[in-house]
């Protein structure tokens, strides 16, 4: 696990963090750990299809809207990118 150091903590912060670990029933530093956990990681991993199938629901599209789009895609394959 990483390690790291924060200086020049204001010391209204640090007491505040004190206060607010005491209230939670924890130690400062574990206070610290759930804070950044809450704050920097996602609440959950975003996954593309459902988010796009998310997205088809919100803007009403149906079964015939995909199949109509379906008829009109480009099945040939790519061309291999040509790196000279």
């Amino acid at each position: 696990m990483a390690t790291v150091t924060v200086r020049n903590l204001p010391d209204e912060v640090h007491l505040a963090l004190r206060v607010r670990a005491a209230t939670h029933g924890r130690s400062t530093e574990a206070e610290i750990r759930a804070i950044l956990e809450t704050n920097v990681l996602p609440p959950k991993r975003l996954r593309l299809g459902t988010a796009l199938a998310e997205l088809g629901q919100r803007l009403g599209l149906s079964e015939e809207d995909f199949a109509i789009l379906e008829k009109v895609r480009d099945t040939a394959p790519a061309e291999p990118v040509k790196l000279e």
